[in-house]
């Protein structure tokens, strides 16, 4: 097979750029960025991080691995097979401890944290012709709580625990966000719990093929959880379609965390990469809007990356 000119003069430039490399004693550093399933938001917001490190370090190749998200990027953290991972707040914090209910069976002490990013919203939803309007309607109905062990079914758990439910209450099902959506399409299951950032695909996917109805969290129900990462939260009117008023719910903050095994001028440049280049990482997923500066060292329940602190003491917002 013939190679065009063009190919040709590439594959010689790659071949120069390695051998020039190889030359210099040089080898690519490779930044594994760990995210959550396809269909949600965690895999573009990851799309976008690898793109600004690719962009705008030097000497990396970045890659994206989909994952279960939360417990299995904290896990894959601690074991030294990725370098940036974003996870739920809480269940990062668990990890951190050693919540063994939740599956970690000791304390995961390499974890550090990189920013406090944008918040997950939990969205309950179900088929319009459900009869579900609260979470006391759930009792006896068939419900996908996310993957098991995932952030998502810590949520679940935690806020039905707050509302005086528990699984026995339900048919329970434990999914991700495509399985559960396909399940309420063919009318396998009557409702579906999921955390993630607003406006995620599964769920305008969902809105555009059936009518559906936003199961409300009260804010009283939110007060019992006692966990300062449980917030009240809005999703607003229109986020989705037919969605047309306010649902009052419960936000969790998302992180961006490491290893304190990766050194401290590869996160440094990480983070520096990320926060000079938020308006193009907005562009990989519009819950980016949410990612600022000022709030990224605040309310950590991990300790912080030194990469990141020395960023952040750079741009005057540590002392």
């Amino acid at each position: 097979m013939k190679l065009s000119l063009n190919r040709r003069l590439a594959v010689l430039a790659l071949a120069a750029s390695v051998a020039a490399m190889a030359a210099c004693g040089q080898q690519a550093t490779n930044i594994t960025v760990l995210t959550g399933g396809t269909s949600g938001i965690y895999y573009p917001i990851g799309v976008g991080i690898s793109q600004l490190i690719d962009k705008n370090m030097q000497n990396v190749r970045s890659s994206v691995q989909a994952t279960k998200a939360t417990v299995e990027n904290a896990n894959l953290i601690e074991a030294g097979r990725g370098e940036v991972a974003i996870g739920l707040a809480d269940t990062v914090d668990d990890a951190y401890k050693g919540n063994q209910e939740i599956g970690f069976d000791k304390p995961l002490t390499k974890l550090r944290a990189i920013a406090n990013a944008y918040p997950n919203y939990v969205q309950i939803v179900a088929r319009a012709d459900s009869g579900i309007h609260s979470l006391a309607d759930l009792k006896g109905k068939r419900i996908s709580v996310g993957a098991p062990k995932s952030g998502t079914e810590v949520n679940a758990r935690t806020i039905f625990k707050a509302a005086g439910m528990s699984y026995d209450d339900m048919t329970v099902e434990f999914l991700p966000y495509a399985e559960s959506v396909e399940l309420m399409k063919n009318r396998q299951l009557d409702a579906t719990l999921q955390s993630s950032g607003l406006g995620m695909a599964a769920y305008r996917d969902l809105a555009a093929t059936l009518p559906i109805a936003f199961v409300p969290v009260p804010e009283d129900v939110v007060g019992t959880i006692g966990n300062a990462a449980y917030q009240v939260g809005v999703i607003p009117a229109n986020t989705y379609d037919g969605q047309t008023a306010d649902v009052a719910t419960v936000k969790i903050p998302n992180l961006l965390f490491t290893s304190s095994d990766v050194d401290e001028q590869t996160v440094y440049e990480i983070t520096r990469a990320i926060f000079e280049n938020l308006d193009q990482l907005v562009s990989a997923h519009a819950a980016a809007q949410a990612i600022s500066l000022e709030n990224a060292p605040k309310d950590l329940p991990i300790p912080l990356h030194p990469g990141a602190e020395r960023y952040y003491r750079e741009k005057g917002l540590l002392q």
